[in-house]
């Protein structure tokens, strides 16, 4: 397998796609980084180029991050990884389960769609509707349906009258036309990381908030520590990705009195809190998932 040529997409100079690239270019002495941004599609002669490189002459590419932001443009870069994949490069994780999660609404209806329990959620384009739903949760998330680490994110409640309200959602709208609200649940300061390498599970790492911050993110302040879940919380991590047929994810789960809850499962998965909450190196074990899946 020492000559499997593999590139990461990625950003390059952040140690999430650096280091996952260390860890293939120790396995096979090739690396390359690629930056979607620096793609070129030539459909006539089905070629993908970056940096004089074809992408479909490599034996792999593996997909760590498609751009710095979530955002709808976002999905037209994923769409030209299916012509590397028709060429017969093994993309990790295809190009249609990154598709089906990068947005957060296809995300949310397919998890509810599989039964699994999230926080009460409400979509609708509708000014009038959407306060409705403030009322009746008391205390909702406001969650543009492109973004990561609760960024956009805001916290409307029903105690605010229905003209501050009206201003905050007609604000979200010119950016955000689809209005996705999630009851806020409480999550004692910390939520969970559960990771997952080729559907099976590796380990859960905890989210702990430092500050009075509303989310635990490590954006905002918050640290990774080790967590041992129970085989049910496991199971619940488990069939919550079961439904995306991904390579490498973690799945978002919180602890609330009424029982667990699933937030998202992601569509790329970070390294970092497994290597510093669990002591995992999640980059080293799936480099060695993907070359164990190209050596079959």
């Amino acid at each position: 397998m020492s000559n499997l040529r593999i590139g990461v997409i990625g950003i390059p100079g952040k140690w999430s796609t650096e280091v996952l690239a260390d860890k293939l270019e120790e396995k096979t002495g090739f690396r390359l980084v690629i930056d979607m941004a620096d793609i070129a599609l030539d459909l006539e002669n089905k070629s993908l180029f970056a940096n004089g490189v074809n992408l479909c002459e490599l034996d792999g590419l593996v997909v760590k991050k498609a751009s710095q932001e979530y955002s709808p443009s976002m999905l037209d870069r994923i769409e030209l990884l299916r012509v590397a994949e028709a060429s017969g490069v093994r993309v990790f994780s295809s190009a249609e389960s990154i598709l089906r999660l990068v947005d957060r609404l296809s995300c949310t209806i397919s998890l509810r769609n599989a039964n699994i329990p999230m926080p009460s959620t409400f979509v609708t384009e509708h000014i009038d509707q959407a306060i409705n739903a403030i009322k009746q949760y008391g205390r909702a998330v406001l969650k543009p349906l492109f973004s990561t680490k609760a960024r956009g994110m805001t916290i409307l409640e029903s105690s605010q009258s229905d003209e501050e309200l009206r201003d905050a959602l007609t604000s979200f709208r010119v950016s955000n036309p689809m209005m996705y609200l999630q009851r806020k649940v409480n999550l004692s300061g910390m939520d969970l990381g559960m990771v997952f390498i080729g559907g099976e599970y590796v380990c859960t790492y905890a989210r702990v908030s430092q500050s009075d911050a509303w989310n635990t993110t490590i954006h905002d302040g918050g640290r990774y520590e080790n967590y041992q879940p129970t085989e049910a919380l496991i199971e619940l991590g488990h069939l919550a990705q079961k439904s995306f047929n991904l390579d490498f994810t973690t799945v978002d789960i919180a602890l609330t009195d009424k029982g667990p809850i699933v937030f998202e499962v992601s569509a790329f998965g970070g390294f970092k809190g497994a290597l510093e909450g669990c002591n995992v190196d999640a980059a080293d074990a799936y480099s060695h998932y993907v070359l164990t899946t190209l050596g079959k």
